[in-house]
């Protein structure tokens, strides 16, 4: 099954969360925070706009994004787990 975002929304796939803190210790899974990063899938057609066209994104498929902690909306499609949001969730895209 595959996701097609409508309008203006993000599909997103979490990149998996670090196995150890910075100093060696070694995390099990109940103490690891969710990433507040991942990848970007699939992006809509763009926010319709007044004249009827459609907003530019300013990110692309294949982009590493930052993202809040409560943003989007978690799905679970396959057995994996995506969250679909908008542009304006996204903070900053990683280099």
């Amino acid at each position: 099954m595959k996701l097609i975002p409508l309008n203006d929304k993000i599909v997103v796939e979490r990149l998996e969360a670090e196995a150890k803190t910075a100093g060696g210790i070694i995390l099990p899974d109940t103490a690891k925070e969710k990433p507040k990063q991942g990848k970007i899938l699939a992006i809509g057609e763009g926010k319709p706009l007044e004249s009827g066209k459609r907003a530019a994104f300013q990110v692309k498929v294949g982009d590493r994004v930052l993202f809040t902690s409560y943003s989007g909306s978690e799905v679970t499609v396959d057995a994996k787990e995506y969250l679909i949001m908008t542009e304006d969730d996204i903070l900053a895209v990683v280099k």
